[in-house]
């Protein structure tokens, strides 16, 4: 997937200005930057959800917005943070909708039995059968991620995956995004606004400034004190944990 000078404006203001970058295959790659830099509009243009004013996205060697929704579907799954479904759905069938780019609402036995894995590799079989609503904060965000497993994508979209969640389950939901790449392959782009989370477990970091880019590189080019203190306008030391660059800022 390659943006080529993505732009964006709303009611006159640019939000998103001449925006490049190639996403590695089979790796985690982190958004970050300060409220207001662009990051989720980036990720809404490349997921489609938002219309670019100008730019494209190569997708597979064919502009994003010429694929038809059902065969996108198939390929690229966009978990948002507005994913709060107010129907009444357990476990089960809200992981069921990640087959209705193959099936529709008839599933096949194929179907069911890889509805089946992803909720076995989320450990959620326990409470396959409880409604969604009532479930832990954790636990919710587990269920929604199986469903992004059923539909069974290479590139996997994750709008602030960790947003309401406390530590324990930020740093549990983080540890799920690692093994999507590392054990099924998956392409992972995702928002953060937690540095050290975007630090300790991607591949691969792309940083915003009012639209702009203002670095992108591997974890270490990019979480030096240098690049992070002119980001975010203060001051940071670097320390290095497990040989994983951590900040703190002050």
């Amino acid at each position: 997937m390659r943006v080529k000078d993505l732009r964006k404006s709303y009611d006159g203001k640019i939000v998103v200005d001449g925006v490049n970058f190639e996403i590695p295959k089979g790796k985690v790659l982190s958004l970050i930057g300060p409220n207001g830099a662009g990051k989720s509009t980036v990720m809404g243009m490349i997921s489609r959800l938002i219309a670019s004013d100008s730019g494209i996205v190569d997708f597979e060697g064919k502009e994003l917005q010429k694929w038809k929704g059902r065969e996108l579907a198939k390929r690229l799954a966009i978990l948002t943070q507005s994913n709060n479904v107010q129907m009444k759905l357990t476990v089960r069938e809200l992981v069921n909708f990640g087959r209705f780019p193959y099936s529709g609402s008839h599933l096949t036995r194929e179907d069911e039995e890889i509805v089946s894995q992803a909720i076995s590799y989320m450990e959620l079989t326990p409470m396959q059968d409880q409604f969604i609503d009532e479930l832990s904060g954790g636990q919710r965000q587990r269920a929604y991620i199986a469903m992004v497993i059923a539909q069974d994508t290479e590139y996997v979209l994750l709008d602030e995956p960790t947003n309401n969640l406390d530590i324990y389950h930020a740093t549990n939901m983080m540890k799920i995004v690692r093994r999507l790449c590392d054990e099924l392959g998956k392409t992972v782009i995702l928002v953060l606004h937690e540095i050290n989370y975007a630090a300790f477990y991607s591949d691969y970091i792309c940083a915003f400034v009012d639209g702009k880019i203002a670095k992108f590189g591997t974890v270490d080019e990019v979480i030096t004190k240098e690049n992070l203190s002119g980001i975010y306008n203060v001051d940071f030391e670097i320390m290095k944990i497990e040989g994983k660059p951590l900040s703190i800022y002050y």
